[in-house]
Parts: structure tokens; C-alpha cells; sequence
């Protein structure tokens, strides 16, 4: 642990002092000498940029190798025969695996950088700096931080909070704290954001949309009391949110409505940081590795990315295809999953299907995050491309707006309203009188391949995620008969596999995970 600390102290060093712009040129870098930590935080334009690093590169592990492994994986919504990640999808995971501690040291390394941020800034910037631009900084690095923390809770549940990185330095214990802890820090954490974030409204120029705001912290935090189950906050904040106009659903109907957009045109390259974006990773066009995000190399079938990737490791599942009420009808389909057949013009001036497209035996393909080679998606290179990946987004607001108001934090008939406003958008008829089974149901398919999915399974508690997970379908198709028939597969978690384990590495080099978690001192921050 001790060795693992002063790595990514060293990281965090390297980190600021190579990333100083960002956008999509607020991710182009200089060269690497051209600050040093004498002249660091010196400008308005150094601290506004200070920020930039952690939209990037520390996420990419995490996204590229990890995300979608828990969130579609675990959850049933894809299958593989990949041997590295099959273990997902039977409930087979143990601390050994390679993926799993993945996600432990591309988040710490998320958390370890916001924290070098925040602890340096206030004592290295240059009096001049206006105190504004000071704290929206600050407050970009305590959401990004927040944000990173609430991954861990959700996938380790009690893990250690780090509000310093320099503290453990020569300390290789650092004992886990309770749940309820972490959410309380997070929750400091974005309550900070909100109060010193710039507030926005978010327009036709989409370069102005890439960092975070008060009304993303603001947004975040009502999702937070979602998983809280504190309806009422979940519905104010969300309320609140809804009502400022900030954002709006893309492509959507009626007042949050773009009218330039779709659901499908959410996911190209050129549209990245589009008013629905509350909250997105921001990737270079330099095709370097880490610069991008690598989930099309994943996600796309040979042919596609004009290099040698495209590994269709991961399929949409039999469950997942049989889960959408009307392929026809919800545009969702189209933009998300690939039919025999299906023409998309987007992708490399026009590209149609092929009849045996197969990915991992679920006979389609996936759509969600493919944008195609470098000459007609903005740039990029093998296993780094530079489209957007959502962490929040508007359409998924609404659905936290339904949701909290189904379940009594505020009007049902506002909540109706969030609800059908994504269905509109999804081209399906509205629902009367839902419940909260049709939220769960918009949840799933809103949201499919976007690395929810496990999250929402498994915060619906214990008694409803065993039965869900399983029942749900993981088997393929076999080919071999006319029409297909189904090789099922089905996997029976137990509790303990509503969590993962600690990586086996860290529980080695910091035996103090495997103790009882110790309070936090909330005292010693903000």
C-alpha cells in the first residue's frame, strides 16, 4: 500500500503539471515543460485549466476495461464468452480478478488527483487569481471526486475515504469506513460543488458545455438521495434542476425539448457536450493511448473502427432484446443495438450490417458509443477515441424527477410528466397512470449500455435483485436450427454477490479492509 501511495502521489504531480488545457482543445496538451511548480496557478487561465486533467485520462481504465463489466455484464443486459469477463455474467467474480482491481486503482487514481488538486490549489495560487475562479475549480475536483467515490460505494460498499493522499504516505494502513460515511462525504463533496461551481445555461455552442456546473452538482446530489431513498431531496434538487432550464432533453418534445436532435444523434462525436450533457468525460481527438476512450475497440464488430480492433466483446443480451416493448417503434433500439441488416449513415459514410452479425452469440450487434473510423468521427486512434462518455445526462434526470415523485417525494403527476417526456422522445406513446415498475423498465432501456443497469438492480434491495438477477436470460442463440432456439443460461447469485470483493491485492498490502469499518473524522475536512 505504502508503494501504491507514493505512485500516485508521484502521478498526481506528473498529472498537473501535463494537462493544462482542455475542451476538445481543453484537452490538447502543451509541452510537458511548460510549467513548472513554481509557476503553476500563477494566471486566471492556469487555475481555470487546472481542473482539465480530471475529465480524462484517470477515468480510463475504469470506463474502458471496467464499467461496462459491472453495469451490463452483472446486470444481465450483455453476455460474453470472453474468458477475462465472462466471470460477470455467472457471478464467478473473486478478488483475483485482473478487471475487478481495475476498478479499485482507476478510481483511487481519479480520487488521488482530485485531492492533489484540492489540497494544493488554496495554498499555491497566485493572490491575483480571483477567488471565484479559485473555488469553481476546487469545486470541479470535489464533484469529479464525489463522483468517483459514489462508484466505489455502490460497487465495494464500505471503502476507505482519502480526503488527502499525502496523510498515507508513510502510513500503509488506511482502515475502510461505513457506507453511510461515504455517502456523507460525497454528499459534502457536491454540496461544496454546488454553492461554488459557475452556474450555466447550456447552448448551441457545445465547446461552452464541457465542465460541470452548479446544476450538475446539483443534479448529481439528487441522484445521491435517490440511492439514499430520501425522496423528497431527490425531487426537490431534481425539481430545481428541471425548472432552471439549463439542460434540455435532446431531440425531446415540448418545453425541454431540442428540436435540432434524437435520441440516436445523443451518442456521435459531433455532438458531444450537448445541452442534455450533465456530466460527461471528455476525450482527445489525438488518438493517443488514454487520451480516448477505448469502449469502441470493445464494443464494435471488426471492420468498423478502420484499425485493427473491434472485438464485439460483449453482446446484447437475449434478455435485454426481449425487454424493449416495441423495437419498431422505440428509437432507443436503433441507436443502442444493431439488427441484420440495419443501415446507420453515420458511421463511415454509410454502413449496413451484416446478416451474420453475432456478437457473443446474441445475433446483433451494439450500436451505443460505435461512431465509426477516424476521417468521419472527429479523429481518434485504436482503443482511443474521442466521443464523450456520459456519466449523467438530462434524460436520466427526468427519470430520478419520476421516480422520487412515484415514490412520494413530490406530485405523482409531475412525475408522470418526467416519465413520458423521455418516452416521447423515444418515439412510444405516454403512460397514463405508471409505476414504479414502468420507471425501472424507462431506466433499463433509457440507459442500456451506459453502465447503470447492475446500480439499478441492486439499490431496488436485496429480496427483488436475487430474483431479477436470477431469472434473467444469459444464454445465446443457437444458429444451428430454423427459427433459432435459446442455449439458456441462467445463474442464481447469492447475497454476498450484490457487492464485489476487495481486490485481493489490496486486502494483502492494507489487511485493515478485511476489519470492521472505523467512522470517519468529518472534523479534519470541510
Amino acid at each position: 500500500m505504502k508503494k501504491f501511495l507514493k505512485t500516485k502521489t508521484i502521478i498526481v504531480i506528473a498529472a498537473l503539471l501535463c494537462f493544462p488545457s482542455c475542451s476538445k482543445d481543453f484537452l490538447e496538451r502543451p509541452p510537458e515543460d511548460s510549467y513548472s511548480a513554481a509557476t503553476f496557478y500563477k494566471t486566471t487561465d492556469q487555475v481555470e485549466a487546472a481542473a482539465n486533467h480530471l475529465y480524462s485520462r484517470p477515468w480510463y481504465n475504469f470506463i474502458s476495461n471496467v464499467a461496462w463489466a459491472i453495469g451490463e455484464l452483472s446486470s444481465g443486459n450483455g453476455r460474453t464468452w470472453d474468458p477475462r469477463n465472462a466471470d460477470f455474467d455467472n457471478f464467478a467474480i473473486t478478488g483475483e480478478h485482473g478487471t475487478l482491481t481495475q476498478s479499485w486503482e482507476s478510481l483511487y487514481a481519479v480520487i488521488a488527483q482530485s485531492n492533489s488538486l484540492i489540497n494544493t490549489l488554496p495554498n499555491s495560487v497566485d493572490p491575483d487569481v480571483p477567488e471565484e475562479v479559485v473555488n469553481n475549480s476546487l469545486g470541479e475536483a470535489r464533484f469529479i471526486r464525489a463522483t468517483a467515490y459514489f462508484y466505489l460505494v455502490r460497487i465495494f460498499g464500505s471503502v476507505p475515504i482519502i480526503a488527502d493522499n499525502t496523510d498515507y504516505v508513510l502510513e500503509p494502513v488506511v482502515p475502510r469506513n461505513p457506507v453511510e460515511d461515504v455517502y456523507e462525504f460525497i454528499k459534502r463533496d457536491l454540496m461544496f460543488a454546488i454553492e461554488n461551481l459557475y452556474e450555466k445555461t447550456r447552448g448551441s455552442n457545445y465547446e461552452l458545455n464541457a465542465r460541470v456546473s452548479s446544476g450538475s452538482a446539483k443534479a448529481m446530489l439528487a441522484k445521491i438521495y435517490l440511492y439514499e431513498e430520501n425522496w423528497t431531496r431527490a425531487y426537490e434538487l431534481s425539481n430545481e434542476v428541471i425548472n432552471s432550464g439549463e439542460f434540455k432533453l435532446y431531440g425531446g418534445t415540448g418545453a425541454d425539448g431540442d428540436p435540432s436532435g434524437s435520441y440516436y444523434d445523443l451518442f456521435l462525436t459531433a455532438n458531444d457536450n450537448n445541452p442534455e450533457s450533465i456530466f460527461a468525460l471528455q476525450w482527445s481527438t489525438s488518438g493517443q493511448y488514454s487520451e480516448g476512450n477505448g469502449l469502441q475497440s470493445l464494443f464494435a464488430q471488426a471492420g468498423i473502427t478502420g484499425f485493427s480492433d473491434g472485438y464485439s466483446a460483449i453482446g446484447p443480451s437475449l434478455d435485454l432484446q426481449a425487454a424493449y416493448e416495441d423495437k419498431e417503434q422505440d428509437l432507443r433500439y436503433y441507436a443502442t443495438i444493431m439488427d441484420p441488416g440495419s443501415y446507420y449513415p453515420d458511421l463511415n459514410g454509410g454502413y449496413t450490417v451484416s446478416e451474420n452479425v453475432n456478437h457473443q452469440g446474441t445475433n446483433v450487434g451494439i450500436k451505443k458509443y460505435v461512431v465509426g473510423n477516424a476521417a468521419t468521427n472527429g479523429g481518434g486512434g485504436q482503443q482511443s477515441y474521442p466521443n464523450n462518455t456520459y456519466i449523467l445526462r438530462y434524460g436520466e434526470l427526468l427519470l430520478i424527477h419520476a421516480e422520487a415523485a412515484l415514490r412520494g417525494g413530490g406530485p405523482y403527476d409531475e412525475g408522470v410528466k418526467s416519465l413520458n417526456k423521455v418516452r416521447e422522445r423515444a418515439g412510444l406513446d405516454p403512460i397514463a397512470n405508471p409505476t414504479l415498475e414502468d420507471v425501472f423498465q424507462e431506466r433499463r432501456i433509457e440507459l442500456a449500455f451506459e453502465f447503470e443497469f447492475w446500480y439499478d438492480v441492486v439499490r431496488q434491495g436485496p429480496d427483488f435483485a436475487l430474483n431479477f438477477l436470477a431469472n434473467t436470460e444469459r444464454g445465446t442463440f443457437n444458429n444451428e436450427t430454423t427459427p433459432p432456439t435459446v442455449n439458456s443460461e441462467m445463474y442464481t447469485p447469492t447475497m454476498d454477490d450484490l457487492l464485489f470483493p476487495y481486490p485481493s491485492n489490496e486486502t494483502q498490502n492494507n489487511p485493515a479492509l478485511l476489519e470492521p469499518p472505523v467512522p470517519y473524522n468529518f472534523s479534519d475536512v470541510e
